[in-house]
């Protein structure tokens, strides 16, 4: 028996039993990691550079990219790291740190997708008040509070979790650092306090899933009343995207942690981990890319003007 001031490490999850599996995993995680990476870099940069897409949907864009790097260089490079070397050790202070970043930046990206779904319900529903609801003023401190949001909602899980006494080893169950495996490791009562913290973020989780259902029940019904052709495709290039990020986002999310004990599994659970925590950041530069003309067009002109400069 040991209490968590003896541990000075955690043991995570290998992601397979052998030497070969581990580089094939390896070798999967950087292929994630070299689609993923550069292209939310490239909506960064697109967002940042083109003048014409200073505009509030695309300001929020430039968020929830910097969101989605976040989560990825959190988890994937530990992962792929251990993968590589096989070991699965993760210091005592890094486990702290890793967990504290990836809730930060997986809560920011769902406090940002709740605001962006708000964007499309105001540009849809209001758009004769979008100027004045979604100024550059409103939509900076909107940012500010889904990134304040999130920073207040991963220090006190992580302090809350910190804080507890571990007495059952320390092996965790999954290949990052996750707050219902450390969890599992706790001896104390006090546990109630954390799994408390985590009931009302569940709360705060489905308030806004039921506002982005609120609103794109609106949005359709507003779509819906739009006459003309070039009216439909703008409302599908607008709000498709985000309703496919939102829909990919949660329904991973939400098996994750709703899938009944008795298909757990390690395995599983590490594939279903995978799909809510490194999937969507990765695949959401595409979705966007892909439904977006204007993103599309200033992309195209940014790597124009990088191949000419090179």
């Amino acid at each position: 028996m040991s209490n968590s001031s003896s541990i000075s490490h955690f043991l995570l999850l290998p992601l397979a039993d052998t030497q070969q599996l581990q580089l094939l995993h390896f070798c999967l995680f950087l292929g994630i990691s070299l689609a993923a990476l550069p292209a939310n870099g490239l909506i960064i940069s697109a967002v940042a550079c083109g003048h014409h897409l200073h505009t509030p949907m695309f300001f929020f864009l430039l968020n929830l990219a910097l969101s989605d790097l976040g989560c990825i260089c959190t988890t994937v490079p530990k992962a792929m790291h251990n993968s590589l070397w096989d070991t699965r050790n993760i210091s005592y202070k890094g486990c702290a740190a890793q967990l504290f970043f990836f809730m930060f930046f997986i809560s920011a990206e769902y406090f940002l997708l709740t605001i962006m779904c708000y964007d499309c319900y105001v540009s849809f529903c209001k758009p004769l008040h979008y100027g004045t609801l979604l100024g550059s003023r409103a939509c900076a401190h909107m940012a500010a509070a889904a990134w304040a949001s999130g920073f207040l909602h991963a220090l006190l899980h992580t302090a809350n979790t910190f804080s507890l006494p571990l007495c059952h080893g320390n092996a965790l169950g999954q290949f990052f650092c996750e707050i219902p495996h450390i969890l599992k490791l706790s001896c104390s009562h006090f546990y109630l306090r954390e799994q408390g913290l985590l009931a009302v973020s569940v709360c705060l989780v489905l308030g806004c899933f039921v506002f982005m259902v609120f609103s794109y029940v609106q949005i359709f019904r507003a779509v819906l009343r739009i006459p003309s052709e070039q009216g439909w495709h703008k409302a599908f290039s607008t709000c498709l995207p985000h309703l496919a990020v939102v829909s990919l986002f949660i329904s991973t999310g939400t098996f994750a942690c709703l899938k009944p004990p008795s298909v757990s599994s390690p395995s599983l659970d590490v594939s279903v981990t995978v799909l809510y925590s490194v999937v969507p950041p990765a695949l959401n530069p595409l979705i966007y890319s892909l439904r977006n003309q204007e993103l599309k067009d200033a992309l195209r002109k940014l790597m124009t003007l990088y191949f000419q400069k090179h």
